[in-house]
């Protein structure tokens, strides 16, 4: 089984993303503003990353969590 692994930002997102899924996109960059002083790019950038590792699914700019905690 392939090891999942994330960086510092990506955990700090995905433990958002834990307690809010499903989430809209839209409100995680207004949490990831008010938490972490992140520009609306920057958490859209951090969402995409997680969706190529596989850990969340962007459907229709709701997030949706594919690995659990």
């Amino acid at each position: 089984m392939e090891e999942l692994s994330l960086f510092d930002s990506e955990l700090r997102l995905m433990d958002i993303i834990w307690d809010e899924a499903p989430v809209e996109s839209g409100k995680l960059v207004k949490i990831a503003k008010e938490k972490f002083q992140w520009s609306k790019s920057t958490t859209y950038t951090v969402i995409h990353k997680l969706v190529v590792k596989g850990f969340v699914v962007n459907d229709s700019s709701i997030v949706k969590v594919l690995i659990p905690k």
